[in-house]
């Protein structure tokens, strides 16, 4: 199985954040068996406290979840390694020098970034940017 790329600056270069559609919201129920059974998750977490959803936003409001806030979801099409060393952290501190507040989630293929919903094009142009500085420096000093 191909666990992906581990490379900093391969992963920075080739990262290839894409926004996804829809409005995103992070909301928990006590337990599993709490959870609508109609509902599809993008992620879903347990911790000791409940079970935390990701969950698209029509979904929430149909299956009556409460949330606080809407999110944007931006997908880093580069399939990176679960063992990969500075990748998000680079990608988080660029968006964090913005005040753009991140949630990250690593998936077996792709890492996905959970922007404020009415942040997420000037988190996209700040990845792009990123990817663009990447290859003109050679992965050097894209933070």
């Amino acid at each position: 199985m191909n666990s992906g790329a581990k490379d900093l600056s391969f992963l920075l270069k080739n990262m290839s954040p894409r926004l996804i559609e829809g409005q995103y919201v992070f909301c928990t129920v006590s337990s599993s068996r709490e959870q609508p059974n109609d509902a599809q998750p993008v992620m879903a977490f347990l911790e000791k406290e409940g079970l935390t959803l990701i969950i698209s936003r029509d979904e929430a409001e149909r299956n009556g979840l409460p949330y606080n806030q809407t999110w944007a979801m931006i997908t880093l099409e580069v399939h990176s390694d679960l063992q990969a060393v500075g990748f998000l952290a680079a990608v988080t501190m660029r968006l964090a020098r913005l005040g753009i507040s991140t949630n990250v989630v690593s998936a077996f293929h792709h890492d996905h970034v959970f922007v404020q919903s009415d942040r997420s094009d000037e988190a996209m142009k700040a990845l792009k940017e990123m990817t663009r500085e990447a290859k003109r420096t050679d992965g050097h000093g894209a933070i």
